[in-house]
């Protein structure tokens, strides 16, 4: 579903991504973990052209990611992207919120792009909370509002960049509650994040990124259990024993 061939990004002298090569399956959940700085964002960023790579290629379900146009926005239509901090409208309704691209960008009806609406927000676990603003919502509503957002476009993919990040701890379940279920459901989802309880419970694959390159890749439990190079174990050794 996502092939990524010498991927390379610059920030001006800055070598942010360094000849990575990644592929994803359809149906596959991989996370994407590692330092902060090491590229994580950066690489989700590019999957879908929010950031322009230096040099490398990139092709989704088999066709090479476009760089602007109405292709470029036919790409971002088939994957969805959850960011740390919500985006939300916050003038429209959380139902409104669902409802704006499959109408605007699928011309989908209103009719319909509510029922499908609605049914999201159920799937979710806010239905009740259609009608209000997204202000009114905790942290972990609005997020959850945000994942419903991107699943009304019927992606093939969906990027999830530090989704929990922004929240507070007792919120963060409720957000990943979901996306275990979407893993279950068989999305294909690329997951940066810092939730390593996460990673063993829904990756079919773990990525570990540092310094703008892909270190290691392995099953979760082969990982977590035995991580093969230095970087992994001394990443492994601070992240989980506090």
């Amino acid at each position: 579903m996502i092939q990524v061939q010498g991927l390379n990004k610059w920030f001006g002298d800055h070598h942010v991504l360094r000849d990575i090569d990644l592929e994803v399956a359809q149906g596959e959940v991989v996370v994407v973990i590692g330092p902060s700085g090491s590229g994580k964002s950066t690489l989700c960023r590019c999957l879908n052209r929010l950031e322009t790579a230096g040099s490398g290629d990139i092709l989704i379900d088999g066709v090479p990611a476009p760089v602007e146009g109405r292709e470029l926005a036919r790409l971002r239509a088939d994957v969805g992207m959850v960011f740390q901090s919500f985006n939300l409208f916050q003038h429209k309704s959380v139902l409104e919120n669902v409802m704006l691209a499959p109408v605007k960008v699928r011309g989908v009806s209103r009719t319909e792009a509510e029922s499908t609406a609605r049914q999201l927000l159920a799937r979710v676990g806010i239905a009740e909370q259609a009608g209000k603003l997204p202000a009114q919502l905790s942290g972990g509503q609005q997020q959850r509002a945000a994942i419903a957002r991107a699943l009304a476009m019927r992606p093939k993919v969906m990027l999830f960049d530090e989704p929990t990040s922004a929240l507070d701890p007792e919120m963060v379940g409720e957000v990943l509650d979901v996306m275990v279920q979407l893993a279950a459901d068989g999305m294909t989802m690329v997951v940066v994040t810092h939730e390593m309880g996460f990673a063993r419970r829904a990756a079919d694959r773990v990525v570990f990124m540092d310094g703008g390159q892909i270190v290691e890749t392995a099953e979760p439990n082969a990982f977590f259990e035995a991580p093969k190079t230095d970087r992994a174990r001394d990443f492994l050794a601070k992240v989980l024993t506090h």
